[in-house]
């Protein structure tokens, strides 16, 4: 398990590459799942401000914010397009369709 000193670390080090995707895909969807992004759950329970800034350094510079729905899946979103209770009912209902979807 690492400690917090590391978890920064290791965000503030992550390469811009691998960013730019999740860049890509919260222009897309605005969803960040664990094993879908290189950021899993502990970074946004920790790391937020770094995971911010290092969104910034890849070009991702509108202002952020974040919602999780029962530490299963979080999602960032702008907070002038659209208010925190819609973001979580919509993640909400996202969470609950693929815990309805069957096991492949």
């Amino acid at each position: 398990m690492l400690d917090v000193l590391q978890l920064k670390h290791r965000v503030n080090r992550m390469p811009l590459d691998k960013v730019r995707l999740m860049v890509d895909e919260l222009q897309l969807e605005g969803i960040v799942t664990e094993g879908k992004t290189p950021f899993n759950r502990v970074h946004f329970n920790t790391c937020f401000a770094e995971i911010e800034a290092l969104l910034q350094r890849a070009g991702y510079h509108r202002q952020l914010d974040v919602v999780g729905y029962q530490g299963l899946a979080y999602a960032l979103f702008d907070p002038g397009r659209w208010q925190a209770v819609e973001v979580l009912h919509w993640l909400r209902d996202y969470v609950e369709e693929r815990q309805a979807q069957p096991a492949s």
